[in-house]
């Protein structure tokens, strides 16, 4: 089958043919319908988070079931699925204590005396995030992924796998927005653009999008932002300030900087809530003023919006068939696998929310 992998930092990825061995023991294997192009993957091309190479990236996707190993009962051949990076064991601390996205067992992938799921002739080939899918097939943990209604449109429901579930989860899960409140998000692409649809699906009263791209800001007014700033004009947290006569209850920085995750803390109402959703790089330290936690303000991380996903993707979906979540907008463009590297660019370019890759 053809993947997109990635062999060497901060250089193109290249479409080449592997081979996926067959389902083992709660393995499933996916056809790989679409690809969502999230800035994540950037981040590890780029080597802002060194990843063992190579590797098939993609991470943000959905497909339908072709066969299933020993032990799986969750799904069978010909169901539609959303897949998702945070796979779950079911049974370690953080599982049963509801935080699920933090499992990280080692169980869920192969042993390393195992045959790998992916290669290349005798090449190992690792396995990105649970998933690769870049790539016409996948070879997953049955608890990576969820069944969704037939009638989603897969292209919209790829984007449910990584940046809806980020943004909207961050917004109802980790920072519970609670409904009249005033929230402001730092960084409009593909999660700050959920985060956004997250905060009005909760109620908030006041939702300010804050970009320097103007298109992007014209694109979060879809989405429910209530008020915009081109932090390109000025100070974005004397902006926020004045639009909310003081600060916000909640905000979250959707883009992974020091100087925007400051931001977030510094325009926080006394009491207010901060959530840092952006990949920060590696060795990146945040300077904040001590005296300010005096304020009662609160700065807090989330992965993958502290989701429980076999939950909540379904409920997305109910939301986007519902007209509540506003997907389409969110594609940039339908693209091949061959495309790949043009979109990843267009990410650095910051000009894009999503380009989805079509295989079929």
């Amino acid at each position: 089958m053809k993947a997109a992998v990635l062999r060497e930092v901060n250089k193109p990825l290249e479409i080449e043919d592997v081979q996926l061995a067959d389902p083992g023991p709660r393995e499933v294997l996916v056809r790989t319908v679409a690809a969502g192009v999230c800035h994540s993957d950037l981040h590890f091309q780029n080597g802002s988070y060194p990843y063992p190479l190579p590797a098939v990236l993609g991470h943000e996707s959905a497909g339908v079931v072709e066969a299933v190993g020993s032990m799986v009962n969750y799904v069978k051949p010909g169901d539609h699925i959303i897949t998702c990076l945070s796979a779950f064991c079911g049974h370690c601390e953080y599982c049963l204590t509801g935080h699920m996205s933090l499992c990280q067992a080692p169980e869920l992938q192969r042993a390393e005396d195992e045959s790998p799921r992916i290669a290349i002739g005798s090449e190992t080939v690792h396995q990105f995030l649970n998933l690769s899918s870049f790539a016409e097939y996948m070879l997953v943990h049955e608890h990576a992924l969820t069944k969704i209604r037939e009638d989603m449109p897969m292209d919209r429901a790829a984007l449910i796998g990584c940046g809806v579930t980020t943004g909207v989860g961050a917004v109802i899960h980790t920072a519970s927005v609670e409904p009249g409140s005033t929230v402001a998000v730092i960084g409009c692409g593909g999660v700050g653009l959920s985060c956004i649809n997250g905060a009005a699906i909760a109620g908030a009263a006041r939702i300010i999008a804050i970009d320097r791209v103007p298109s992007k800001l014209d694109l979060a007014r879809k989405f429910g932002a209530t008020d915009v700033i081109n932090a390109g004009d000025g100070d974005p947290v004397e902006a926020v300030r004045e639009l909310t006569g003081g600060g916000v209850h909640y905000s979250f920085e959707a883009i992974g900087l020091k100087v925007t995750t400051e931001q977030s803390f510094k325009m926080l109402r006394r009491g207010g809530t901060a959530t840092i959703i952006g990949m920060i790089p590696i060795g990146t330290m945040i300077e904040l003023h001590g005296p300010e936690f005096l304020q009662e303000r609160t700065i807090q991380g989330s992965n993958m919006g502290s989701n429980r996903f076999r939950v909540d993707m379904p409920r997305y979906v109910e939301f986007y068939l519902q007209g509540k979540l506003h997907l389409d907008d969110m594609i940039s463009g339908r693209i091949q696998l061959e495309d790949v590297n043009d979109a990843l660019a267009a990410l650095e370019g910051g000009e894009v929310a999503r380009n989805v890759i079509m295989f079929e």
